[in-house]
């Protein structure tokens, strides 16, 4: 890219308004209630709000960490950028696998839930009854989107805020309708007492649970696209945190109190409780929020007809921005020297990262096969009855998206506890509250006491993942060595430091970031604190 090129970027760099950064987050997170729904109540049953509040007291501290960084380092790298400013090269490569694991990962679990979706009006779409055409489909939504991306083709802001403004209204009236004229505290009491679920299944809900709240990785990779981020950000990414949190609470709790429970045992012998109208069929787990609006009084006629076809839509939006964002880490990793060279090359025609693109959009690919292989082949479907209790597509590529989100969490975290500690001179007009006040290598710092919180939970949420997710325990670490082993390799071949990090000015590449923002006020101040800093140490030194 000419630097001609870069000097023109800014502009469009500046063109996300506050609806356009909100939009461009729920068209992410906002997906993921469609797709977590189904599968905490299939686990957690009459806990599955209590999973979702655990999960979702978590998000909210990960949203506030998410806000602070974004509005502080507004860069497209997100959270891969955060961790390795704040701990170094190496953790900076983890968390940045880690999340390109839940990118690939996004590109194939949303593409098939978006044709489960479809299949509430097309039967013939049903995984279970043609699994053949149900994997074609959504394999060809993964390589057309692939190809889109590849000339350039990718989702406008616009579309995405007329969608998301669709599914918020949609939702609510979902929610309002279903509590007005059908919702009953009585069966919520009676349904979370007698179908509560043994400590596993709780375990294994909550850590479903999480991929409710996937997704703010989105606004803070368009950080470097939104006008004056530190302050758009901190207001798009709070109205979304409290969005989604009162749309998972409150599905949940309708669930609950909507229709009675009762257990069925599963092809693999296990015991489960199953919503009356989400019966013992994992074709039902990946749409359960049609399920629920179709048996909504008086609205539910008409949301049975168009919420399968809306969400279909932000469920492949989600798939596409899985597509772009991968190609954006890596992209962003390339430059870092985290990755080689050749994830951040530009196609002369086209102008996008084909590379990227392709190799990463070619991984989805492979895990669409494996998930969909028990289906497929009844005789791996036995193998995985055997070694993985009966875990269908589904389950796997929702292990694996809670992996990769509880890993990359807990390094953004720890990330967020490194800046704050070595780089307390960049303004912050957002920062996290219940701060603790000390002094760090001779400068005052505010110790993040709510990242340690979240820290803790998203850590917890990482174990059980590992616990009661028998191919998440396999293939998550089995992604992150593998990485590693590359990242080493590829290192030494360059012969760059391979523990330790690259030598960077962080001083003017901050002020050469908060420049491209457009906030010249916080790099004013910036300068300002570093040149008191400098002088303070100069009068000490003497």
């Amino acid at each position: 890219m000419t630097a001609g090129s870069k000097r023109a970027e800014p502009e469009l760099r500046r063109s996300v308004t506050p609806w356009g950064s909100f939009s461009w987050g729920y068209s992410d997170v906002g997906a993921d209630i469609f797709v977590g729904l189904g599968l905490v109540l299939a686990w957690a049953a009459g806990a599955s709000n209590v999973a979702f509040l655990f999960a979702g007291i978590v998000y909210v501290c990960i949203g506030l960490a998410y806000t602070e960084l974004a509005a502080t380092y507004p860069v497209a790298g997100g959270g891969q950028y955060f961790v390795m400013r704040g701990l170094g090269d190496i953790f900076g490569f983890v968390a940045g696998w880690a999340v390109l694991l839940d990118f690939t990962i996004d590109v194939t679990l949303f593409a098939w839930t978006s044709v489960d979706y479809s299949s509430q009006l097309v039967p013939a779409l049903v995984n279970s009854v043609h699994p053949w055409l149900h994997f074609g489909v959504v394999l060809g939504l993964v390589v057309g989107l692939c190809l889109l991306n590849v000339i350039g083709v990718r989702e406008s802001t616009t579309f995405n805020g007329v969608v998301s403004a669709l599914d918020v209204i949609s939702e609510t009236c979902i929610l309002c309708f279903g509590f007005l004229f059908a919702f009953r505290p009585q069966l919520l009491i009676h349904t979370m007492q007698m179908h509560w679920p043994s400590s596993y299944d709780l375990m294994l809900g909550t850590s479903l649970a999480i991929i409710s709240f996937v997704g703010l990785e989105s606004i803070s990779q368009a950080a470097q696209e939104t006008q004056r981020p530190a302050s758009i950000i901190p207001r798009t990414s709070v109205s979304l945190i409290l969005t989604i949190l009162i749309f998972a609470l409150a599905y949940s709790n309708l669930a609950l109190g909507l229709h009675p429970w009762h257990p069925i045992t599963d092809a693999a012998g296990h015991s489960q409780q199953f919503w009356q109208i989400f019966p013992n069929n994992p074709d039902n787990q990946g749409k359960a929020v049609a399920l629920l609006a179709a048996q909504v009084p008086y609205y539910g006629a008409f949301a049975a007809l168009y919420v399968p076809v809306l969400g279909a839509v932000l469920l492949l939006i989600s798939s596409n921005s899985g597509v772009f964002g991968s190609s954006r880490i890596a992209y962003a990793m390339s430059t870092s020297n985290l990755l080689p060279s050749l994830f951040a090359r530009v196609d002369r025609k086209y102008r996008t990262p084909v590379i990227s693109i392709v190799f990463f959009s070619a991984i989805a690919v492979v895990e669409l096969i494996f998930a969909a292989a028990p289906a497929l082949f009844p005789s791996v479907s036995s193998l995985y009855a055997r070694f993985f209790h009966g875990e269908n597509g589904l389950d796997f590529l929702a292990d694996l998206y809670a992996f990769g989100a509880a890993t990359s969490y807990s390094f953004v975290f720890l990330g967020l506890i490194g800046l704050r500690l070595t780089d307390p001179l960049s303004p912050r007009k957002f920062k996290i509250p219940l701060n603790i006040p000390m002094r760090f290598r001779g400068e005052r710092v505010e110790f993040p006491f709510i990242a340690v919180i979240g820290f803790i939970g998203i850590f917890s949420i990482l174990m059980f993942t590992l616990f009661t997710h028998p191919l998440g325990r396999i293939f998550g670490p089995s992604w992150l060595v593998l990485g590693l082993l590359f990242y080493l390799v590829y290192r030494r071949y360059r012969r760059l430091p391979v523990l330790r990090s690259q030598r960077r000015d962080w001083r003017n590449a901050q002020t050469e970031i908060l420049r491209r923002a457009g906030e010249l006020e916080l790099m004013d101040e910036y300068l300002a604190n570093v040149k008191a800093s400098d002088a303070r140490r100069a009068g000490l030194g003497t």
